[in-house]
């Protein structure tokens, strides 16, 4: 029995070397004019190293963003290249950052503004004051005041006079209809 952990996927036979090496190697022995398509790199992996892993394709595709992402391979119109070595570097989204004007040597750079409202300016002529305790905001407590009890009202409740009253609007009265010409 093998003592291999299931967690941890099969690596691959060190016969094969790494797929950014195949991909390389199938893109100069391809060596389309336009480049070459995945399913061309592909076809070339898999004659050339005839033992590979189950999830080629998966793998093939990963290595393929990965490589385009760092730059190793330029993508058009779905083919993958080479990038051109007189080519300038791929800028980055966004606005470009300024450029940083080298300082004189000897100059000394002035600490940064704090974050935040500046705080207002003290009136030399004031009187000084002596320091106010820490308190928080005015001399109330926070909240809503705890509910009074009325003054004057017993604390027993009031007598029931009959049926209790229904709940929701009561309803409209009507006026006495008094017959006409009696």
């Amino acid at each position: 029995m093998a003592t291999e952990e299931p967690n941890n996927p099969p690596q691959p036979p060190s016969s094969i070397p790494q797929y950014s090496e195949m991909i390389m190697a199938a893109i100069e022995a391809l060596n389309d004019k336009g480049g070459s398509n995945k399913s061309s790199i592909s076809k070339y992996i898999e004659s050339t190293y005839g033992d590979l892993p189950a999830a080629h394709s998966t793998l093939l595709a990963h290595h393929l963003n990965k490589m385009k992402q760092s730059g190793d391979l330029v993508m058009v119109k779905n083919n993958y290249m080479k990038p051109d070595p007189n080519a300038p570097p791929r800028r980055g989204r966004g606005r470009p950052p300024k450029p940083k004007v080298p300082l004189p040597p000897g100059t000394v750079l002035a600490p940064p503004r704090p974050r935040g409202r500046p705080p207002k300016p003290r009136d030399p002529f004031a009187p000084v004051s002596p320091p106010k305790k820490a308190s928080s905001g005015s001399g109330k407590p926070r909240g809503r005041p705890p509910k009074k009890p009325k003054v004057g009202t017993s604390s027993a409740p009031a007598p029931a006079t009959g049926a209790p009253r229904p709940r929701g609007r009561p309803p409209k009265v009507k006026p006495a209809v008094v017959p006409v010409g009696c």
